[in-house]
């Protein structure tokens, strides 16, 4: 003889996923059912996996180089891939004095780098032209659009973490991630 069935019938066991309301999001998360937007989960993408471009103009490149070595190990926040290539990075990180001579060299690779991109600026040199403010140097937000600005002389690579961190945060707040992929 059969057992009767229980009280949660058939129709529980086949229910949609779409049918999950906000007050069910607990029970959902219990069945390992995860519940989010697209353009959350297209960011939490982006912002896990950054690959900076260097480019190390001046003496704050070496504290970007320990950023990326052992003991401070910036993979943990998905940023080992430095590359080489514009075409094949996301984030510049503008390290060090900018010159007249090399803002049309910074902005050519700017341009070259696909969307979305994002720059940091690290250093007073960069910000502000810092200790060597004289005729032959700008600072790089005038060359392209900067995201975070990290300060120092050179910066210690944990600011640098922190920049990398508070970018981070910028990209999982976008708005209109997809529509901007799908060029909506």
């Amino acid at each position: 003889m059969e057992k009767p069935m229980a009280s949660s019938g058939p129709a529980e066991l086949f229910t949609r996923v779409d049918d999950y309301s906000v007050a069910n999001a607990a029970a959902a998360a219990n069945e390992g059912i995860v519940m989010t937007t697209l353009d959350a989960a297209v960011n939490w993408a982006r912002k896990n996996s950054i690959w900076p471009m260097t480019f190390g103009l001046a003496c704050c490149a070496i504290e970007m180089m320990s950023m990326s070595a052992s003991r401070f190990d910036i993979a943990r926040f998905g940023a080992e891939v430095f590359r080489g290539s514009p075409r094949q990075s996301d984030l510049m990180i503008i390290a060090g004095r900018v010159s007249n001579k090399m803002a049309p060299v910074i902005r050519h690779l700017y341009q070259q780098m696909p969307e979305p991109k994002w720059a940091i600026s690290m250093g007073a040199c960069a910000t502000s032209t810092g200790v060597f403010n004289n005729y032959a140097l700008i600072p790089v937000n005038q060359v392209i659009p900067i995201d975070v600005f990290v300060p120092g002389c050179p910066p210690r690579p944990e600011q640098l973490i922190y920049a990398l961190m508070m970018l981070q945060e910028k990209i999982k707040n976008q708005s209109g991630t997809v529509k901007s992929v799908l060029n909506l």
